[in-house]
């Protein structure tokens, strides 16, 4: 029976060290090899916390699942920032447009569950009320309503 190991790790920038050695050491594989193929897989996400799923097999083979950052941090990465607000709601961090929440909803579309484009965006802006980041100019509470108002239904189609 396979072992399955679940980590997050910092886009094309893994090492031997924790959280991966000390998991992976006492399965028996080879660790420099197993980070390796992590950073080869994550390089597009430099820097970025990815989620690797290593699945280690009793002949110590091993197969990676690569998942996509978390919506927060593609926003982060997209606004040039480490972290969100403090004080959601009331101090705001950036501005970060539709068009790219729109492509980020799109790295992410096969984790969310979201009936349509339109619903996953506003998950994503969603994300953005509770970073303190606004939408277009707009507070994230005010861009969900635009959205279900229909302002924004040609962007998203």
């Amino acid at each position: 029976m396979p072992q399955v190991v679940q980590v997050l790790v910092p886009g094309g920038k893994a090492t031997p060290g924790p959280p991966l050695g000390p998991v992976l050491g006492p399965l028996g594989i080879n660790v420099k090899q197993v980070v390796d193929a992590i950073n080869e897989k994550t390089k597009a996400f430099d820097g970025t916390p990815v989620p690797v799923k290593v699945k280690v097999a009793e002949d110590k083979t091993f197969t990676l699942e690569v998942g996509t950052p978390p919506v927060s941090a593609l926003i982060l990465k997209e606004l040039g920032i480490e972290k969100g607000s403090k004080e959601a709601g009331k101090t705001f961090i950036g501005d970060i447009s539709l068009e790219k929440l729109v492509k980020i909803v799109k790295m992410k579309e096969q984790s969310m569950y979201s009936a349509s484009l339109k619903k996953a965006v506003k998950q994503a802006v969603g994300t953005c009320v509770s970073m303190g980041v606004n939408v277009e100019g707009m507070n994230p509470k005010e861009m969900q309503k635009a959205i279900d108002e229909g302002k924004y239904d040609s962007t998203l189609k």
